[in-house]
């Protein structure tokens, strides 16, 4: 049987030691399970890209990914009550500053270091860019400066709003996507990679099957593993928003992996479609979710940011935008984002 299979069957084994109560040594085993489930999540969702082709493969994994991670964020936030409202909101702005600093300038490098310069569609990237800065300033800064509620929130109404509107733009941009514009989707070039035959039908199948079987057994392992995380930040004295960060560094394992391989394929724009649908699915599909749940709860929902982490959102946009926008990037865009993403980590455990 080969890995890829056995890994999610072992991940889910693993996960009924967890119900029964087991720790200490056997957490090792669960991290283990953990990581083995993202690398064969990687393969499958590669399986299912290469049948559907793009932009179809990526967004896949993208929608698949962010479900599940939904259902971990609202299953914390339930269980956590009130200390949890801004767990959402953490968990969120990981996941874009990750992408935008850390995913996509590691790809750049990769890719930048093996092939020395590549070429991506502009048109496609820019509208990723433009609806992903609207919909995170819309949702993460822009209650910091409405007046219906003192503080980073927003009112029911308010709330209500928001969430559609992240849906329709999200919605629009993936109808952009895959119907009215998926040109500008589409690789620049044939880059270097072999032509390979598609897989079949089936095993496509399969490998989607296995793939939810995957991301599955990846988030429960992860909130398995999550009271002893939220223990051990608190023992060094770190801030919760580094619970946040773990989460997100987790959930998005197995695009990341993904998008750097392509990008070392020398497969840009399946790299970028994979990084910046991800983000746009993330906070799209988030933030509504989490409002509906709000709503129905009455618990509260904070969003906006301080003024630390606002500044390097709209930072990471703009400099994103600026080294994206020529359809050409080096090694040097993929350090700029990536010492950005050191700033960001170090400023989150050092205020």
């Amino acid at each position: 049987m080969k890995p890829s299979v056995i890994a999610p069957i072992a991940g889910w084994l693993l996960l009924g030691g967890t119900f029964l109560g087991w720790g200490g040594p056997y957490l090792v085993l669960v991290t283990a399970g953990l990581m083995a489930c993202v690398m064969a999540a990687v393969h499958h969702a590669e399986v299912v890209a290469h049948r559907t082709g793009e932009p179809f493969g990526t967004l896949v994994l993208a929608l698949a990914v962010t479900v599940i991670e939904v259902a971990l964020i609202v299953s914390l936030t339930l269980a956590g009550g009130e200390a949890a409202s801004a767990l959402a909101r953490d968990t969120v702005f990981a996941a874009v500053m990750i992408i935008l600093t850390g995913m996509v300038g590691l790809c750049l490098l990769a890719g930048g270091s093996r092939h020395h310069e590549q070429e991506f569609g502009l048109y496609g990237t820019s509208a990723a860019l433009t609806t992903l800065a609207a919909i995170a300033v819309l949702t993460m800064v822009l209650p910091n400066y409405t007046q219906a509620v003192p503080g980073p929130y927003y009112s029911g109404p308010q709330l209500t709003f928001i969430a559609v509107v992240s849906l329709v733009l999200y919605g629009t941009f993936v109808l952009v996507q895959t119907v009215r514009h998926r040109d500008y989707f589409l690789p620049a070039g044939d880059g270097d990679a072999a032509v390979v035959e598609p897989p079949t039908a089936r095993a496509t199948w399969t490998s989607g099957v296995l793939l939810l079987a995957c991301l599955g057994a990846v988030v429960l392992l992860a909130k398995a593993l999550a009271p002893t995380v939220e223990g051990a930040v608190a023992a060094m004295g770190a801030p919760q928003a580094v619970v946040g960060i773990l989460i997100a560094a987790v959930v998005l394992a197995p695009e990341g992996f993904a998008a750097l391989r392509a990008a070392r394929a020398n497969r840009l724009q399946a790299s970028l479609n994979l990084a910046l649908g991800s983000a746009l699915a993330s906070i799209g599909l988030t933030i509504p979710a989490i409002a509906v749940l709000s709503l129905a709860t009455g618990q509260t929902l904070k969003l906006g940011l301080d003024g630390l982490a606002t500044m390097l959102l709209l930072l990471s946009l703009f400099i994103a935008s600026m080294s994206l926008g020529t359809g050409r990037t080096t090694v040097l865009q993929g350090i700029v984002h990536l010492v950005l993403f050191a700033v960001y980590l170090f400023t989150t455990v050092i205020p």
